[in-house]
């Protein structure tokens, strides 16, 4: 009996010990926090933005314009985040014709259903899905690469193209010149791959030179 103290002590320190315990699971998990970044949009310059295309065929080509109906560049500081575009499919002319009735007539041929059925399809769209910076890219070439999906007649297709973009505080300019393959788009009209005579082809490849200009910052907030 004399060790009855020592015992009860002994006792008394291990509930202490086991009172005083918190388990580590009981601590609450620290949750990610995502970056707040500071998205601009800046709308473009329709008036003072310019889409040019040329058509080559046997023997000739024709060139032409086109007109944004409104678009965006979206920028982050000095850096091509984005961006979405509307064409006006309706304003599409003819450049190179000085016979008004001979240009009439091709621009009315264009937008038959023969080309880009402008009745049904007044508008074309392209949207920014990525873009991708160009290492180290020369004073004045390319420092982007481009990817989107342009529709054309409805028909959606993904694009990529290289640019030049010039970011400047709020304002911003960007040129390319990107080559489309009308098959895709359903615009098959003397074809090559429909066995048209080869004296009556039109090439199935069309250019577009974009010139953008963009300004008049509009700040949003995004995440990333």
């Amino acid at each position: 009996m004399k060790n009855y103290p020592v015992l009860v002590s002994a006792l008394a320190l291990a509930t202490l010990l086991c009172s005083a315990y918190v388990p580590a699971t009981d601590t609450p998990a620290k949750k990610a926090v995502a970056t707040a970044v500071a998205v601009t949009s800046l709308p473009v310059n329709t008036a003072g933005s310019t889409i040019t295309w040329n058509a080559k065929k046997f023997g000739g080509e024709h060139t032409g314009t086109v007109q944004l109906a409104k678009g965006n560049l979206e920028v982050n500081g000095r850096k091509l985040q984005g961006g979405s575009f509307e064409i006006d499919m309706t304003s599409i002319t003819d450049t190179d014709i000085t016979n008004p009735d001979f240009n009439a007539k091709l621009t009315n041929h264009l937008k038959s259903e023969d080309f880009f059925s402008v009745e049904k399809y007044p508008v074309s769209t392209f949207k920014i899905t990525k873009v991708s910076p160009v290492a180290k890219a020369a004073a004045g070439a390319p420092n982007y690469t481009i990817t989107g999906d342009l529709t054309i007649k409805g028909i959606t297709n993904a694009i990529t193209f290289p640019a030049t973009v010039k970011i400047d505080g709020n304002m911003a300019d960007a040129t390319a010149k990107i080559a489309l393959d009308r098959i895709k788009w359903d615009i098959k009209y003397r074809s090559g791959l429909l066995g048209t005579a080869a004296d009556k082809v039109i090439e199935d490849t069309f250019t577009i030179d974009l010139h953008l200009k963009a300004g008049a910052a509009q700040p949003s907030l995004g995440s990333n």
